[in-house]
């Protein structure tokens, strides 16, 4: 669940002498997610996640994220039907974003637009969109996910600072899930974390006050109330082959 890239297999980076041919199919379907169970969410996105996802939060004392849980087995992602069609009412953006990704420099002040070339949509024979017009410049479509891309980083680095105060003020503790399944199987998910509920009823009023007026008391809150999401996920789960 701490993967950085999860489904990316060959994140390039774009530029105009490599890509100057390059176009993008359309999505047809999300099997690419296949094989993770879980993907990050940013703070704007809680609210749509939470109709059908558990949030945790994934990562340790040095940075946590939060992320939509997608099943409770390793690589196992019960939002996916079997025509690789997206059965949830929300598209977390993480996932919406592939094949593009940033790329940070080592001294985290550059980010390089990169596309996984092994997406299946990415082709040279001119099929889909185009990532460079005739001219070598941007195409619009190119500009638009440049622009989505950036929104997307603002509100990662934003997210990341409200887990990185969750930690600071005590709230985030380890959870795990038990499960047991009708067909007699059983399991248990373990390596994520979860905001104590009385302990943030706990908080001065101050800091309280504090969190409202930045609408991470509401995240919070909602986080706690995605976890009850738990249900609706178990009945997703199919017995093991």
């Amino acid at each position: 669940m701490s993967a950085q890239l999860l489904f990316y297999s060959d994140a390039t980076p774009i530029s105009l002498d490599h890509h100057k041919n390059a176009s993008i199919r359309p999505l047809t379907n999300y099997g690419y997610p296949g094989g993770v169970n879980a993907v990050p969410v940013v703070g704007p996105e809680f609210g749509k996640a939470a109709c059908d996802m558990m949030i945790v939060f994934a990562g340790d004392e040095n940075g946590m994220m939060p992320m939509a849980v997608l099943g409770l087995r390793d690589g196992e992602d019960l939002f996916l039907d079997p025509a690789q069609q997206w059965s949830g009412r929300y598209v977390p953006a993480f996932i919406r974003r592939y094949p593009f990704a940033f790329s940070m420099s080592a001294d985290g002040q550059t980010f390089t637009l990169c596309i996984d070339e092994n997406f299946a949509g990415f082709n040279r024979d001119g099929e889909g969109s185009n990532l460079f017009d005739e001219n070598g410049e941007r195409s619009e479509y190119l500009t638009n996910v440049l622009a989505f891309m950036q929104d997307y980083q603002g509100q990662y680095h934003a997210t990341r600072a409200f887990c990185g105060r969750l930690l600071e003020r005590g709230l985030l503790e380890p959870m795990h899930v038990e499960y047991n399944l009708s067909d007699g199987t059983s399991g248990v998910m373990r390596g994520f974390h979860a905001i104590n509920r009385e302990k943030l009823k706990a908080l001065p009023a101050d800091v309280l006050e504090e969190m409202s007026q930045g609408d991470e008391l509401e995240l919070a809150y909602v986080h706690l109330q995605s976890l009850n999401n738990l249900d609706p996920l178990l009945n997703r789960m199919s017995p093991p082959a």
